[in-house]
């Protein structure tokens, strides 16, 4: 089976069991390296940041005794679940990035033409991901302190595009409608359906728009040195021939660019190894676990891949 075949059969179980477990007794808890949404009715589990801003924000009162040893157990899973998969989280099991997969698909059945965005600008954009980390960080401690209201508790969640969007695959359209419950909650559900509106533009136009902005992504990035599994480039089997740029999801260009190392796992990279299917250099490029290479280049691989695709 094609790796492209395994990454898609992946991807929908994940969506399955990461939206709908719940209702079948799955309880994969609030760790997970991935937009799976908690405010999906009978989701199977849900992405760190939602624990994340409550242990920071109103959970800081409760940092102690057994708050303390909960927030820890929940960030060391974090922590392990990513030093195992990487961001294989992203390019693989992520439900929010299926979606941007299937949207993108829909495009292409459309006719229409990916938006190009320049490299200058998406390095611009790309820093928004870390914005908005400090934005989790901050913002949640300022109200448990009485600085700011209290539905700055979860900042982030209240302006995600997952909480208005996954819900949609459970019935649930609450997240589409105005909260008109006091100021500061008519503000962020406005700011919603704008950043919703915005990102189903780009994520139509653009594969995996989102991900250049999210903030999960760069909290995966930051514990890159604990990774096993990564992608890597032996540069001397390099022949030049750019594919690997051309087929990126993401328009990074570093894998084609890197002449010396093997390291070519950037902030922006998913792990979904379709440069490593296509390159027809053999060797080249390709994915491991710790020293073990789970996936080379080929240039069989690729030239079967083409007629096949």
């Amino acid at each position: 089976m094609k790796v492209r075949n395994i990454r898609s059969v992946t991807q929908h179980l994940g969506f399955l069991i990461l939206m709908y477990g719940g209702r079948f007794g799955v309880r994969l808890g609030s760790a997970l390296p991935c937009f799976a949404c908690p405010f999906v009715p009978g989701c199977g589990g849900y992405c760190y940041l939602m624990g994340l801003q409550g242990y920071i924000g109103f959970g800081m009162g409760a940092l102690t005794g057994v708050g303390l040893m909960t927030a820890l157990s929940w960030f060391a899973l974090f922590v392990f679940l990513v030093a195992m998969l990487g961001k294989l989280w992203c390019g693989w099991i992520c439900p929010f990035g299926l979606v941007q997969d299937w949207l993108s698909a829909l495009r292409g059945k459309l006719g229409v033409r990916e938006r190009q965005i320049t490299q200058r600008m998406k390095r611009r954009m790309a820093m928004v991901k870390y914005g908005l980390l400090a934005y989790i960080a901050i913002l949640p401690p300022l109200a448990t302190l009485g600085f700011l209201h209290e539905d700055f508790y979860l900042p982030f969640c209240d302006i995600c595009p997952g909480k208005s969007l996954l819900p949609l695959f459970a019935g649930e359209t609450r997240y589409l409608a105005l909260n008109f419950d006091n100021g500061v909650s008519l503000g962020f559900s406005i700011a919603l359906l704008v950043i919703t509106g915005i990102m189903l533009v780009g994520m139509f136009f653009k594969d995996r728009f989102f991900c250049i902005f999210c903030p999960l992504l760069a909290l995966i990035h930051i514990l890159k040195p604990l990774t096993a599994l990564r992608l890597f480039k032996l540069p001397e089997a390099c022949t030049g021939c750019g594919t690997c740029r051309r087929v990126c999801p993401m328009d990074i260009e570093d894998v084609y660019r890197q002449r010396t190392s093997p390291d070519v796992q950037t902030d922006e990279c998913l792990d979904c190894a379709k440069c490593a299917e296509s390159c027809p250099a053999d060797g080249a490029i390709g994915l491991k676990f710790l020293k073990f290479k789970l996936f080379l280049s080929s240039r069989s691989y690729a030239a079967d891949s083409r007629k096949k695709s």
